[in-house]
């Protein structure tokens, strides 16, 4: 599930999913998903004694030698925790330890009693029973005060599983849960003993808290979370499970140190899990495109004639062209090199269109000029950042219009696979991954269709034919470097300096290939799934 794949499939959780005791009515639907991550670091340290690995991460994300450290004790033994808790970090000669242990909620509400919290650079709170810190602090002034701390970037660290935002409680028995601090949203997480294989009251209360994810922290482990990555440190694993849903069994991933965890992937698939019509659906929509043309081509290179058609199918030099650099990482170029392009060929009209906010993106302001374009293009890059800006959002129903308007849509590479329905190779933390489950879904431009690009430069005939195995309701599309396919209504026609690899299930190959290779000049009938005779 974190090392670039999803091995759910392959194996059924340890333990079933039961009803929880009382429903949680109040967090049926988790948070909404930004695809930031979390405002500031999140270091999540098992039950046991803090490792030095751990030790050294929270340090560090505090300032070092700069920190000014904050220790928040359990209240059951504050003296003796926070005693505890000051000893192990002035070891490491921070700029200064304090320890903020409240005798009741009323003092713990006074502002007076919260400001040492004002100029922290690292909150640590201590372990305990999670009831004890939530009856304490929840709703409070000092949970404010760290939770601003933490909108402003300051590393937040715990040995509690209070910091989600829900908290389950129950070991054999009956599961209850309520609400807790939100740190981690989407996520409900559970302490382990290292000695305990499996997370039993995770993946039961799983059952009554769809579109959540759950993690069983070890002993001596720890996750180091900055932004949308969570690194796994420590001597124990980290136990990820999700619910069942979307047509597969529910599932546990176990991960050692050095794992790397993106846990926005991992929300987007316990969110697909839960959804009333999961992705991928049985039976895709024809491969048709009504209106308007499709450009979509492999990477590693394009012809003239690809921009010309493209510009030509968008309206001519004098079209608006709107250009999507999205699928690039931060900081973009000054320059954005399809802009310089589509210029060289005669686009007159061009403009740069990005953001990486959902929010954004759904705001009419934002897209306007899409109501006026007659070409969207879709750089290289990585796809899924399409996805996380664009999926959902008005701009991306915008976009649609400028196809159903007889327009052009365009891209390349990660332009390329964002085109099509299925999206191969959608996994935030590598490319290698064909079926990354909550990053499965493009922008259907393509219906019915699986596009994979740099196709057989990068020798990956073998990874469609496994993803034709997994979905075979798909027609799969390998593109080549330099090559590409123009698509109007149910046809698609080769242009380009290599070929074009088509997948279809429901034929039998001739020879040694399970697909059907085609040229410059060559035709295809995506309804039909044949090559057209010329």
């Amino acid at each position: 599930m974190i090392r670039h794949t999803l091995r759910f499939a392959s194996r059924l959780c340890l333990f079933g999913l039961v009803a929880l005791c009382v429903p949680v009515v109040a967090h049926a639907q988790p948070p909404a998903i930004d695809p930031a991550g979390l405002p500031g670091p999140l270091v999540i340290v098992g039950g046991g004694k803090v490792s030095d690995d751990a030790q050294k991460a929270f340090f560090d994300l505090a300032g070092k030698e700069k920190a000014k450290i904050v220790v928040i004790p359990a209240p059951a033994d504050a003296e003796k925790t926070g005693e505890e808790s000051r000893k192990l970090w002035r070891e490491l000669k921070p700029l200064s330890v304090e320890v903020l242990a409240a005798r009741d909620r009323k003092q713990a509400d006074d502002p007076a009693f919260a400001k040492p919290l004002a100029d922290a650079t690292g909150v640590w709170i201590t372990g305990g029973p999670a009831d004890a810190l939530l009856d304490l602090y929840r709703g409070t002034t000092v949970e404010k005060e760290v939770k601003k701390l933490h909108a402003r970037g300051v590393v937040v660290g715990c040995r509690t599983p209070a910091v989600t935002d829900v908290v389950i409680k129950g070991g054999p028995g009956p599961i209850t849960s309520r609400a807790g601090f939100g740190f981690l949203p989407g996520f409900v997480l559970n302490y382990v003993s290292d000695s305990r294989a499996g997370t039993p009251p995770l993946e039961r209360a799983l059952a009554d808290l769809p579109g959540y994810v759950g993690v069983a922290v070890g002993e001596t482990s720890a996750l180091v979370i900055q932004g949308r990555v969570a690194r796994v440190i420590g001597d124990s694993p980290v136990n990820v499970c999700v619910a069942k849903g979307a047509g597969k069994p529910a599932a546990t991933d176990t991960y050692k140190a050095g794992s790397l965890i993106d846990i926005v992937q991992l929300r987007r698939a316990a969110a697909n899990r839960a959804a009333k019509e999961p992705f991928p659906p049985a039976k895709p929509p024809e491969a048709v495109v009504p209106k308007g043309t499709l450009i979509i081509i492999g990477g590693g290179g394009s012809t003239a004639e690809m921009w010309e058609r493209f510009i030509k199918a968008s309206g001519g030099p004098d079209a608006l062209i709107v250009v999507l650099p999205t699928a690039l990482e931060d900081p973009l170029p000054e320059t954005i090199g399809e802009v310089s392009t589509l210029k060289r060929f005669g686009a007159k009209n061009v403009k740069v269109l990005h953001t990486r906010d959902p929010k954004v993106a759904d705001d009419p302001k934002f897209s306007e000029m899409l109501t006026k374009a007659g070409g969207v293009w879709f750089g290289g890059g990585r796809q899924w950042r399409f996805v996380d800006a664009y999926a959902g959002t008005l701009t991306e129903k915008r976009i649609h219009e400028v196809l159903e308007r007889g327009g052009a849509i365009g891209g390349s590479s990660a332009g390329a696979s964002i085109q099509s329905e299925y999206m191969p190779r959608g996994h935030p933390l590598g490319n290698t991954v064909m079926a990354a489950e909550g990053y499965e879904k493009g922008l259907c431009f393509l219906p019915g269709c699986a596009v994979d690009q740099h196709f057989f430069a990068r020798k990956r005939t073998a990874d469609m034919t496994g993803l034709m195995k997994k979905y075979p309701q798909y027609l799969g599309i390998g593109l080549d470097e330099a090559t590409a396919i123009v698509v109007t209504g149910t046809t698609a026609e080769v242009i380009g300096k290599s070929k074009v690899g088509f997948y279809d299930t429901t034929k039998k190959p001739d020879g040694d290939k399970d697909y059907e290779e085609l040229k410059h000049g060559d035709k295809y009938d995506l309804k039909k799934r044949a090559k057209i005779e010329k």
